[in-house]
């Protein structure tokens, strides 16, 4: 509790900075535009700038995505700040405020244009002055930055205004933008600067829906808004599942996509309901509606759920395929909304449980990418890297058992919901006691109901069919990211998720979560979480022997992570039951990965020969010949520790390796930095917690997270050369020489080409999630 105070007392003294309110000035457009907004400057916004102006992590609050980002403007207020000891007043574009001059009362500054008396438009536009500061200084090709450039996420942004562009020019004349990159080519600055000369004009996206997503809204809306106490409570059950989504209809291979709000309208202009949360009170009458996303799609927030004739059957199959009764309509008190399992309790548990497992790998995305996970901080809470496994749905007590759920149900609300930082150590206390007793209630239960103890049978097998009964989670230290698959040797911990886990998780980092909110309101967060990762391991350890349990638990939780135990933040572990498992001494752990890879075979995926090639010469069926080439030369990287290959401790968290073959074939890779730790029980110190020697790296084919750290371009031919440089690496030096011959600098020519080909294989294997990768944690290797 030391911890909880010293955070609260620094936070008190951090003061949120007074809001600005800036003159919303728009100059007449020239008469003749030669130059379009959505033919000509996107598409260059889209090549060199959306890479860092995107989303809440968006330099400047500056999001370049869409025409509405580019008329806002910047902000000094920072979206992502562990500090503040008030709530922010969130800036979503499109919710909370719905014009320009809207948005200067919040504090945002036109980039576009200026005030009058200046010179000329490009003086008047800090957009313009500060792509003509990065353009009048370029670095020399394939050259390390100078150091006096900050970068990453946690750089201190200036923000300058248009008056303080000409102080910041002087002070940071390198500091042009795109920021430490290789900028705008000559006839991509040309056409701005021409744009800025005609008056910065932007025009909407002609856009549109398709006749058959037409058709498709139209029936979702009217199954969405029936009349009906039980259709309006299922109704807002999968409404607060599916807000982050980008729905598509699944018309077409490259769909349209869109969101899922709440509007004052029933049909024609969409007024969006302005809560912060999606379980906030609406005060007054609202409507489900459909609005397409016409800004430019990027990975970290594009997380996809297709709504089809298909899933309507399933809901009504799920949710109305037996009687219940509605009762009376719950309210959106914070009691309420803390508890989704008292809120939604009419609905039968097993169908909500049943409808998450159905697109696990989408929830356990949203965990990822929407706006909690963004910050070492949020992330910390978890291993470099783990599995995931769900217990099947017809051996779950809480969603089979009404007695017990009746009993279980109080002790399972998260905090949060009160972001006043003198109350937190008594909230925290509270929700801590709660979930502890839950923890023993379901031991007993489990106790009385399974003597023997559980099997594989426990463990929900995708029904024979459905791939994302098995996940893979890596984390980046400040993000993440989740495969479907068993993917890379066999961690060091796997996971084995509930209903009460599944759901706890989704309404702890995604409906309650306030990413504006206040140091108190992120750190019940972050501590929750903490208890929901240490319950999911210890469901887990309930499959291994019982004489294996404890070792592993030490293992796990080595140094401070012990005594967190000892102070009974955790709940205890059940080592009196045993498990029905059949082991036969040895390393449990790879018994159980073999026994499990053997039961879940028609859902397990192309092998991972990459990470688990026992043999030494595994060829997965239908390689070509240019993969079967790349994946051997890889395996010399593979199931070896930092104590046995230096060069892992040195690599980056996420690089990307794209391999190009003659014939025009490429490849790409992700090379995976998995950083082992002796506990992750802890919000700060991690670096004393560190285990380097033990980290491992993970390769494995396609792209595996939003983020990357640094990319590596080896011509097919250079493959072998190019894996045994690294494995002889032992410092930095040497990974720099390494780097030299095949790293992609920000500052190579070809920069752009290299990095958006992630997107241009996405577009070619999976269409549906391709979207522009972030670049704001690329590092100056």
């Amino acid at each position: 509790m030391k911890l909880l105070a010293l955070i609260a007392c620094l936070a008190i003294t951090t003061a949120c900075s007074d809001k600005l309110v800036y003159e919303d000035v728009t100059p007449p457009p020239a008469l003749r535009q030669t130059v379009s907004y959505q033919r000509d400057i996107q598409p260059i916004f889209e090549n060199k700038c959306i890479a860092c102006h995107s989303c809440n992590d968006a330099p400047c609050q500056l999001k370049l995505e869409s025409p509405a980002g580019t008329q806002r403007g910047a902000s000094k207020l920072r979206v992502y700040d562990g500090t503040r000891a008030e709530d922010l007043a969130p800036t979503r574009l499109g919710i909370d405020a719905l014009s320009t001059a809207e948005w200067r009362n919040k504090g945002f500054y036109s980039t576009q244009y200026g005030p009058a008396g200046k010179d000329s438009l490009r003086e008047a536009s800090l957009l313009s002055r500060m792509i003509e500061l990065g353009h009048k200084n370029p670095f020399p090709p394939n050259s390390k930055l100078p150091d006096s450039i900050e970068l990453g996420t946690e750089r201190t942004n200036e923000c300058p205004t248009l008056d303080e562009f000409d102080r910041y020019a002087r002070k940071r004349p390198e500091q042009g933008m795109p920021l430490g990159v290789a900028g705008l080519t000559g006839a991509e600055y040309a056409k701005l600067q021409t744009w800025v000369d005609e008056g910065s004009r932007t025009e909407p996206s002609s856009l549109q829906p398709t006749a058959a997503e037409v058709k498709a809204i139209q029936k979702w809306e009217r199954y969405l808004n029936r009349d009906g106490a039980r259709e309006k409570l299922v109704a807002r059950y999968l409404y607060e599942h599916l807000f982050l989504a980008h729905v598509h209809f699944n018309t077409d291979k490259s769909p349209h996509f869109f969101e899922l709000l709440r509007s004052r309208t029933p049909d024609g202009p969409i007024v969006p309901v302005a809560t912060v949360r999606p379980n906030d009170d609406p005060q007054g009458p609202f409507y489900y509606r459909f609005r397409l996303i016409t800004e430019t799609l990027v990975e970290k927030t594009h997380i996809t759920y297709a709504l089809t004739d298909a899933r309507m059957r399933r809901y009504d199959q799920l949710f109305f395929g037996q009687k219940w009764d509605a009762g009376q309509a719950p309210g959106y008190s914070d009691a309420e909304k803390a508890n989704a399992f008292l809120t939604f309790a009419a609905i039968p548990a097993k169908a909500r449980y049943q409808f998450m497992l159905d697109e696990a790998e989408y929830f356990v995305r949203t965990f990822i990418r929407g706006p909690v996970c963004s910050g070492q901080i949020a992330t910390d809470v978890i291993r470099d890297h783990f599995w995931a496994v769900f217990e099947d749905p017809d051996t779950e007590r809480y969603v089979n058992d009404a007695a017990y759920r009746q009993k279980a149900t109080p002790l399972i609300g998260v905090p949060g919901q009160d972001s006043d930082l003198t109350g937190i150590a008594s909230e925290w206390k509270k929700y801590n006691e709660q979930r502890n007793q839950y923890v023993l209630l379901r031991q007993e239960e489990l106790a009385r109901t399974q003597p023997q103890g559980p099997d594989f049978r426990n463990i929900w097998d995708g029904d024979g069919w459905n791939r994302v009964a098995l996940l893979t989670i890596f984390r980046h230290f400040n993000n993440a990211a989740v495969r479907r698959g068993l993917t890379g040797d066999v961690p060091d911990t796997i996971w084995m998720m509930d209903y009460p886990l599944l759901e706890r998780s989704y309404y702890q980092l995604v409906v309650n979560f306030n990413v504006y909110g206040s140091v108190s309101h992120q750190l019940k967060t972050r501590l929750y979480f903490d208890l929901i990762r240490n319950e999911a391991e210890y469901n887990f350890l309930r499959l291994l022997p019982r004489e294996s349990r404890n070792p592993l638990r030490e293992q796990w939780y080595a140094g401070g992570g012990k005594d967190k135990k000892w102070f009974s933040e955790y709940a205890p572990a059940d080592d009196r039951v045993p498990t029905r498992i059949r082991y036969q001494g040895g390393d449990v752990k790879r018994q159980f990965a073999a026994q499990l890879y053997q039961r879940m075979r028609p859902i397990m995926g192309p092998a991972d020969t990459l990470n688990r090639c026992a043999s030494g010469s595994c060829t997965a069926a239908g390689e070509s010949p240019a993969t079967r080439s790349a994946n051997t030369a890889l395996r010399r990287l593979t199931a070896r520790t930092a104590a046995q290959l230096p060069v892992i401790k040195l690599m980056p968290e996420l690089s990307y390796l794209r391999v190009t073959a003659p014939g025009g074939e490429r490849l790409i890779y992700s090379l995976i930095h998995n950083r082992a730790h002796s506990n992750v029980a802890f919000l700060l110190g991690e670096e004393d917690r560190r285990l380097p020697e033990k980290d491992t790296l993970t390769v494995t084919p396609g792209v595996m997270g939003s983020y990357p750290n640094f990319m590596f371009d080896v011509p097919l031919a250079e493959m072998d050369r190019f894996t045994y440089s690294l494995s002889q690496v032992t410092d930095a030096r040497q990974l720099e020489a390494v780097v030299q011959i095949w790293g992609v600098r920000r500052t190579r020519p070809d920069f752009w080409e290299v990095f958006h080909d992630l997107t241009r294989y996405l577009q070619e294997t999976d269409p549906v999630q391709a979207a522009l990768f972030d670049m704001n944690r690329y590092e100056n290797l």
